[in-house]
């Protein structure tokens, strides 16, 4: 893993209690487009035996339960571990689910400065972790940088809520999830659904309404397929390429990082009454746009606070920007 076994906690010796609590911080890293789930795995140790649990899901573990071989099938998937994490996991996502999308409402500024504050902290982590600064692997961070820079300034992709596209958004979430340096929230942004998905659980949630029934459903379909499939494809690739794939990583991160800059100014929207796209009018600069139920941004411009459209919470921001650095620092302190 490129962790000295000196001076560092092997993911063996980890307490039910510091799974569960890793899990917690997990769940809230799920929801916000900031450090992902994996990154919080990796930096906390537990990565390598979060991935063989989640490999351990296959054939030979429902033949396992076919039989009544319980007491096997419990070990193969390390279920105390699987049982703590997930319970961390599952807090931490309802916790993070009312938290964010009060913020997003009401401080959306103050949101993406926290989450940018995440992700600038979390690339140099991970680029440490690369054991050998090859030609070959600068090279793999600079170019999925200008790749990931690139895609990011095309036109985001404007979500759906049909069935099928719901659940390949949870197949690549989930994926991401195992991806240290890839948070699944931010695919969910790239991909236009994360303010379709964050809201529709929470709602689901306080009102058990089955009109947002469908879109978590067919979301959590999409995450159990991805994490079955992709578990394996990651291990094999980051077992033999484990540098190559960091790099890559890296480089996502850093040329993604303009998709989370805190003061955006919307310049297209999709009216869903008549669902076509067209340019946002001056007079519509208005906060209640980001919350608006028949506008949906597809488009936006990076600019400074002094050219925001309205008050961008300059203060807050920054602090908030620093909370999300010395988040992760204290985690890569910890896990030192």
């Amino acid at each position: 893993m490129g962790i000295s076994e000196e001076g560092s906690m092997t993911t063996r010796q980890v307490s039910n209690i510091g799974v569960g609590w890793r899990g917690f911080f997990m769940g809230i890293a799920e929801v916000i487009p900031g450090v992902s789930g994996g990154t919080i795995a990796f930096i906390t140790g537990i990565y390598e035996r979060l991935l063989n649990a989640i490999k351990a899901f296959d054939f030979a573990l429902v033949s396992m339960l076919f039989r009544g071989d319980f007491k096997a099938a419990w070990a193969k998937i390390d279920g105390v571990f699987i049982l703590s994490l997930v319970a961390g996991m599952v807090v931490g996502i309802v916790s993070g689910v009312f938290g964010v999308t009060y913020l997003l409402e009401q401080y959306p500024e103050v949101l993406w400065s926290l989450f940018f504050g995440c992700i600038l902290a979390s690339i140099p982590y991970i680029f440490s972790q690369i054991s050998k600064l090859s030609a070959i692997n600068i090279g793999l961070f600079i170019a999925s940088a200008v790749l990931a820079a690139f895609i990011c300034m095309q036109k985001p992709i404007v979500g759906s809520e049909n069935a099928m596209y719901v659940m390949m958004a949870g197949a690549i979430a989930i994926s991401a999830l195992m991806l240290p340096g890839v948070s699944g929230s931010f695919m969910l942004v790239l991909l236009g659904l994360y303010t379709t998905i964050i809201p529709s659980l929470k709602m689901f949630l306080t009102t058990f309404d089955f009109a947002y029934a469908k879109v978590v459903v067919f979301f959590g379909l999409g995450c159990i397929v991805g994490l079955v499939l992709f578990s394996r494809l990651l291990s094999y690739v980051y077992n033999t390429y484990r540098d190559g794939t960091l790099a890559v990583l890296c480089g996502f991160m850093l040329g993604s990082i303009i998709k989370v800059w805190p003061w955006r100014v919307p310049t297209e929207v999709l009216d869903k009454s008549t669902q076509l796209i067209r340019p946002i009018e001056q007079s519509e600069l208005v906060r209640s746009i980001f919350h608006s139920e028949h506008l949906k941004i597809t488009a936006e411009q990076m600019v400074l606070p002094g050219q925001y459209f309205t008050e961008p919470y300059l203060l807050g921001s920054i602090l908030a920007m620093l909370a999300g650095i010395s988040a992760v620092l204290l985690l890569w302190k910890f896990q030192q």
